[in-house]
């Protein structure tokens, strides 16, 4: 395989700009610039860090802990890629810096930051929600923040929803959790959407090509044949059963046995998962089901890699892996990546991956 036919960038040239508050670092940052690093996450708030060399030879004194851009709640962009092609990988704010002084090396500064997820982590709150979807609950809490609400409609209306005593942010990732949806900022909009886990991939890595280490586990332990949900209608007074079992999966990945399936047929019938959570109506019980089993599914594989830096490989996206047999090549979606520059090494990213069949 052509390596030139597989990146559409220059991979000799990596580069990357760090602007803070809309204006690019100084070229006297960039000379004591150690390494830019963006963590995303599909569970968690992006992060950004920044390390650069903290000492000023000519007065004898840290050189930007007191002075220049590094202060706390600017506003931070990243991008990286290659020569003339960069990608924005991260917008958020400063929120800590973090000097170190000791005796074998010259004293550094790091600085990190966090998405504006973060304005949805400080304040426990206790509220209710009545005769609302999650996705308008979402949408509100995006708003009181404000965030600009991109969410998709989860479609089924809950009579009540308690907050109590969370933040904001965990409490989303509670109810996303519930139904198989994820909590993503991007820049200043907060998604709140399903598991991209039926999308095309972005990009390809190929073994010995883009992709220099990749470690994929396969395990049959946690994978049931169904999931029930048990509740109880207090309206009606009536048990409420909802059940998703293996079949009945949105999407395989490009593969054709799921890892529920694999199980059955492997030790015979596994029984499957009882569940019990307050639910008010069946349309409730049937979407945390369908979420569950989705949520079980997905972790039949997992892996993680390191590859030449690709600024296309996020989080939330789905990445295709060649070169690893038949059974672990295929399409992955990636629930974390770590874009990494240093000067001294270039670009590279790490990342972590799911699937749901082989």
């Amino acid at each position: 395989m052509d390596p030139s036919n597989r990146t559409r960038f220059d991979t000799l040239a990596p580069d990357f700009r760090l602007l803070i508050n809309g204006s690019e670092i100084s070229d006297d940052a960039m000379a004591n610039l150690v390494a830019v690093n963006v963590l995303d996450d599909v569970d968690a708030s992006s992060m950004f860090s920044c390390t650069l060399v903290n000492w000023d030879q000519i007065k004898s004194e840290p050189k930007w802990l007191d002075d220049g851009p590094f202060k706390e709640g600017n506003s931070v962009e990243v991008k990286m890629g290659y020569k003339d092609t960069l990608r924005t990988l991260f917008k958020g704010e400063i929120t800590g810096l973090e000097p170190e002084f000791t005796h074998r090396a010259p004293p550094t500064l790091t600085a990190r930051g966090y998405d504006r997820c973060h304005r949805l982590m400080r304040k426990r709150k206790t509220r209710s929600f009545r005769n609302m979807k999650d996705s308008d609950i979402a949408t509100q809490i995006a708003a009181d923040a404000g965030l600009t609400p991109q969410t998709e409609d989860t479609n089924v209306t809950l009579d009540y929803v308690l907050q109590h005593n969370q933040t904001d942010f965990d409490f989303l990732r509670e109810r996303a959790r519930r139904i198989g949806y994820e909590v993503l900022a991007m820049d200043r909009a907060l998604h709140f959407r399903p598991r991209q886990i039926s999308q095309s991939a972005s990009l390809t890595l190929a073994r010995e090509v883009e992709l220099l280490e990749f470690r994929p586990r396969l395990t049959t332990v946690g994978q049931v044949g169904e999931v029930r949900v048990q509740g109880w209608n207090p309206k009606d007074k009536k048990e409420l059963v909802a059940q998703s079992a293996a079949g009945q999966e949105s999407t395989l990945m490009g593969g054709s046995v799921s890892g529920p399936s694999a199980t059955n047929h492997a030790f015979q019938e596994t029984g499957g998962v009882s569940v019990h959570l307050p639910v008010h109506s069946q349309a409730e019980a049937d979407q945390i089901a369908r979420g569950w089993f989705g949520e079980m599914a997905l972790s039949y594989i997992t892996g993680s890699g390191l590859c030449i830096g690709q600024p296309d490989l996020r989080a939330g996206s789905i990445v295709k892996i060649e070169g690893l047999g038949q059974r672990f090549s295929g399409l992955y979606y990636v629930t974390a990546s770590e874009h990494t520059y240093k000067p001294r090494t270039g670009y590279r990213t790490a990342f972590s991956v799911r699937r749901n069949a082989t």
